[in-house]
């Protein structure tokens, strides 16, 4: 299955994830032996395969944002183990290579939401709904 131009397959959506929900579980049980990720509530947010589903991609958000560096580079650091796992529970022909990115998509819409809130935005629109009545 190749991807259409409309997107990922149902298959690379699915496959994404059963991996998220892996390493969800992972890292919630605190399989992982060690201190910065015990230390840390890890969200995976978002799990996007290629399609040969040979890699992942895998984004990640730590609690409140907080030392997002050093919870990205415990997961670098333990990546062997996480792939290792992921291909023990999920049964596909290759174990996916997992590369681990700060999950960007929650700032973005916070600051896109502090925008629309600046008072000359919330007034340009009132003169825009004006304009159309």
């Amino acid at each position: 299955m190749v991807a259409s131009s409309e997107g990922p397959s149902v298959r690379l959506l699915r496959v994404g994830e059963q991996v998220r929900h892996v390493l969800s579980d992972i890292l919630q049980r605190g399989d992982v032996h060690d201190d910065v990720l015990a230390s840390h509530v890890v969200s995976v947010t978002e799990v996007r395969m290629s399609p040969d589903l040979r890699h992942a991609t895998v984004f990640i958000k730590s609690l409140l944002g907080q030392d997002e560096e050093a919870v990205l580079k415990a997961l670098r650091t333990n990546t062997a183990y996480l792939q290792r796992e992921v291909a023990t529970r999920i049964r596909l022909k290759y174990a996916a290579k997992l590369k681990f990115l700060a999950d960007e998509s929650f700032d973005e819409g916070t600051h896109i939401d502090r925008l629309l809130r600046d008072p000359k935005v919330a007034r340009d629109l009132a003169l825009d709904e004006d304009a159309e009545e």
